[in-house]
């Protein structure tokens, strides 16, 4: 058998291919129960791209295998109060069922962490369902852990307010 082709991109937002991709992606882990298991409305897929590319703190990262789109990485640079330095937040980390094993969330996270070493950012940061224990397994390996300022004032949260 031979070993499958992975290349990793950072997407070019006016590239066609790359944004055909990246709602295809997207709209994949949108249809995953982890995802919410619903499928992205069309305004989203007719408008996410340009989005995307409006913000130049948003970038987002490509995994193909043997030329087919097959994971994703979605982040946005934000800056660190406590260390006055950028901080890279990853929103979004997809890889599509059938490609899954290949450790391509350990590729998409490396590449992004020599872009954030290479903008001087001082961590990474992300959020994980507490369910979902396949991605807390990966980012654990990948050196990710929950953290406190005091752990006797007990462990960050994310949480939101959605305003639509």
């Amino acid at each position: 058998m031979t070993e499958a082709s992975i290349h990793i991109v950072q997407a070019d937002y006016n590239n066609l291919q790359h944004a055909q991709d990246l709602v295809y992606l997207l709209n994949a882990y949108a249809t995953d129960p982890m995802g919410g298991g619903a499928a992205l409305v069309d305004q989203v897929k007719n408008t996410l791209v340009a989005e995307l590319a409006r913000r130049d703190f948003a970038l987002s990262l490509l995994a193909y295998v043997d030329g087919k789109p097959a994971g994703l990485l979605n982040a946005f640079e934000g800056f660190s109060t406590f260390a006055a330095k950028p901080l890279i937040n990853i929103h979004d980390v997809i890889v599509v069922k059938e490609f899954r094993g290949l450790q391509l969330s350990q590729q998409l996270l490396a590449a992004l962490e020599v872009i954030a070493r290479a903008r001087g950012c001082c961590k990474i940061t992300l959020e994980v369902l507490s369910g979902n224990e396949t991605a807390q397994r990966a980012y654990q390996k990948f050196g990710f852990a929950g953290y406190a300022l005091d752990p006797t004032v007990g462990q960050a949260l994310f949480w939101q307010k959605k305003l639509t």
